[in-house]
């Protein structure tokens, strides 16, 4: 992958992470984070044992200064999701391999 893309994939990585620090209810929980390749796709996961408590994006007015999270890995992985699991939750980014001929996406949207 392109620098650009490896430094979407470790942006994503800590806002995930830090979501899952953040927010988790369970005490002493750990956290599991995975890099897997799926055909040419790289797919990021990170698991936290808060299973009934998803992720859900929220629109953060200009002068909050938190929420902006989930809006970030919207704008940046090509796809995103979450699913519960039998005893977790994982929220998840896959990043598509770059093009020569595809815009830069290594910036921050001037919208978040």
């Amino acid at each position: 992958m392109p620098l650009a893309d490896e430094g979407r994939v470790v942006l994503l990585a800590n806002e995930l992470v830090t979501n899952a620090v953040t927010h988790c209810r369970v005490s002493d929980a750990q956290v599991q984070v995975t890099l897997t390749f799926h055909g040419t796709e790289l797919v990021l996961e990170v698991s936290d044992p808060d299973r009934n408590r998803l992720p859900r994006l929220h629109h953060s007015d200009p002068d909050e200064e938190r929420g902006r999270g989930l809006a970030l890995v919207a704008a940046l992985a090509d796809t995103w999701g979450c699913r519960q699991e039998p005893y977790t939750k994982c929220v998840w980014a896959r990043f598509l391999p770059a093009e020569a001929d595809a815009p830069e996406r290594d910036h921050v949207p001037a919208a978040l």
